[in-house]
This record gives C-alpha cells, sequence and structure tokens, in this order.
C-alpha cells in the first residue's frame, strides 16, 4: 500500500512538477495560439516598460551656411507596473491512498503520480483558463480581476492614450459596404500605430452574432461570389468558432467558456488588434516567491508539493503564476458593434 512518504520522491520536487505542468496540454485557447503576447521573463514582481516617443516632423528650408535645424529631444518615460499573483491547489489526504495498490507492470509510485497529476491538471486547467481571460482583457486595454469587475489595470490611464471609440459595422443594413469598414480600421489602426505595424497583421475577436452576420453579408457575399474564395466563405458560413479573412482582417468567431460570459466577446461585438505588431504586446513573468527561486528569470507556470510535516496525514498540491499581460500601446486597438 502507498504511504506518505512516497511524496519525498524527487518526481515531486517544484522543479520535476513544473516542468510536468509545462509539457502536458493545455485547455485550447485562441488568443494564446496566435502568439500575441511576447513573453519576458523577470527577476522581480515590478517592471517598467520604457517609452520613447520620437515622432517625425517637418524640416524646414533654410539658407545656405545656416545652422541646421535641431533635433527635438525624445520624450522618454518609464510606467511602474506589477506583476499579478495567481495560485490555486488541491490536498490529496493519507486516507485516499488506501485503495492505491500497485500492480501489473506499474508501481506505487506511479499510481501515486498519476492520481496527484490528474488533480493537478484540473487546476492547471484553471490557471490556463485565467491566463487566457488576462489575455483577453489586455487586448482591450482593461485587465480585470476574476470577478470581471475588477480593474487591475487600465492601460489607457497606465499609457496616456485613449481607445478610440467603437464604430457601427452597420450589419443589419444590406446596403453596408464592410470592406470600407474593414478599411477603416485597418487605417486608423495604422496611423495610430506611427510605423510600429511594419510586418503585422490585423485580426478581430467576434461574438457570435457579429460573426455570423459578417460571413453572410450581401456585400461580403457578392465580392466572393466568382472567386476560388467563395469556397472558403461558405465553409464559414456552415461553421461556428472558425476564422475568415475579410477586407485585409482575420476575423475569428471566439470560443469562451460554456457559459458564454466569464471568458468571452459580447456577442455583437468585435475587438480589433495587431498580430506580429513590434512591442505592442508583452507578458512578464516573474519568479516564485520562494527563498530557491528568489532573482532567477520567472516561469510560466511554478507547480510545488507541500505536505503535512508534522501529522503526515496529507499533501498539498500547488500550481503559482506571476504574469503581466500588457498592452503597452492601447491606442492601437479598435473595436466595433454589429448595428
Amino acid at each position: 500500500m502507498a504511504t506518505m512518504d512516497i511524496f519525498g520522491n524527487s518526481a515531486f520536487s517544484t522543479t520535476s512538477l513544473s516542468g510536468a505542468i509545462e509539457r502536458r496540454p493545455y485547455v485550447p485557447q485562441l488568443l494564446g495560439s496566435l502568439g500575441l503576447f511576447t513573453p519576458e521573463p523577470v527577476r522581480t514582481r515590478n517592471i517598467f516598460v520604457d517609452r520613447i516617443e520620437g515622432g517625425l516632423t517637418l524640416i524646414p528650408t533654410s539658407a545656405d551656411g545656416a545652422p541646421p535645424d535641431i533635433l527635438d529631444r525624445e520624450d522618454r518615460d518609464a510606467v511602474s507596473l506589477r506583476t499579478t499573483r495567481l495560485a490555486k491547489r488541491f490536498t490529496l489526504y493519507a486516507h485516499e491512498l488506501d485503495g492505491i495498490r500497485a500492480f501489473g507492470s506499474e508501481t506505487e509510485l506511479m499510481q501515486v503520480q498519476r492520481e496527484y497529476m490528474r488533480r493537478m491538471d484540473r487546476i492547471n486547467a484553471d490557471m490556463e483558463l485565467t491566463h487566457e481571460f488576462h489575455r483577453l482583457g489586455a487586448l482591450q486595454g482593461v485587465l480585470l480581476d476574476a470577478d470581471g469587475s475588477t480593474v487591475i489595470y487600465d492601460y489607457s490611464t497606465e499609457f496616456n492614450e485613449a481607445i478610440p471609440a467603437a464604430i457601427s459595422f452597420e450589419l443589419d443594413q444590406a446596403t453596408t459596404d464592410v470592406h470600407a469598414k474593414c478599411k477603416e480600421i485597418a487605417r486608423g489602426m495604422a496611423r495610430s500605430a506611427k510605423g510600429n505595424l511594419a510586418g503585422a497583421s490585423i485580426h478581430a475577436i467576434c461574438g457570435d452574432a457579429f460573426y455570423d452576420q459578417l460571413v453572410s453579408h450581401p456585400s461580403v457575399e457578392k465580392f466572393y461570389l466568382n472567386q476560388a474564395a467563395a469556397r472558403d466563405l461558405q465553409a464559414a458560413q456552415g461553421a461556428i468558432f472558425e476564422s475568415f479573412r475579410v477586407g485585409g482582417i482575420t476575423f475569428h468567431n471566439y470560443q469562451g467558456t460554456d457559459d458564454n460570459s466569464t471568458v468571452a466577446v459580447p456577442t455583437d461585438e468585435a475587438k480589433f488588434f495587431p498580430v506580429g505588431a513590434r512591442d505592442v504586446f508583452k507578458v512578464a513573468y516573474a519568479p516564485l516567491e520562494t527563498l530557491d527561486f528568489v532573482g532567477t528569470p520567472g516561469q510560466r507556470v511554478y507547480a510545488m508539493n507541500v505536505p503535512d510535516r508534522e501529522r503526515n496525514m496529507w499533501t498539498k498540491g500547488e500550481i503559482y503564476s506571476y504574469p503581466l499581460h500588457v498592452c503597452s500601446q492601447p491606442r492601437v486597438l479598435r473595436k466595433a458593434t454589429r448595428t
């Protein structure tokens, strides 16, 4: 019969558990799969986002021999932020090991590891969902806590950059030129980016009603009617939680949580953002708050085992993460409504 002593095995060390969690598959997430946020491991909880506003100016004509026009000093400032702390745990009691026996070629250690990691996977799925929730908040310019209302950071305020008001795509009107709406979004974003969109592409995550009406809109159907891409349009119209490119923008029907509210895009809205733009989205990872990891570059997630050393009655599996998903240029973000 397995005993609590088994948790003294090196397989349950913080390093081993963290490595195992990193290798295991996690909940599928659209924003995570896009590679939108550039990872930045940091050594402390406090970080600074350094900004330089150079800009472009016209050079006036001058007479021969006159002194050259002087370059204005670049406005440089650093915004101080602090990474978040996310933590969750479970408890595995001694009596729950009573039924674990070695059988076949599997050892007691393997059996206990399987049960332990099954529970670790459950809390890791919650952690991954929380990371996606933070990504979703950052690409809208407001990082929220799990209650959906407590503001951790409003990046418009932190960086003193306003996000333009939502535009109406007027998808309820058959005469609307959807491609013109897309160009309006793209041009506005490019001008706000001040040259930082070179090599980037524009994406949008859409609520269900917005996406469905977009791919079935008469102007979209007319544009693709006599093209090879017409088949792609037909496929998009008959599918859910898919992606389709219109007017140079890739639209995704965002699949959030099953309640369509905890992690979701409102059904009549779309959120636009650049993918591959320089220094727009980053995620800082700070180290675990233990002496073993002080001053080391942060990892995405840490898993650790905390045994009951006094009574040997239980062990706790815990998972920690110290991320901060940052949008340092909220001025490039755009949003739209269906009507």
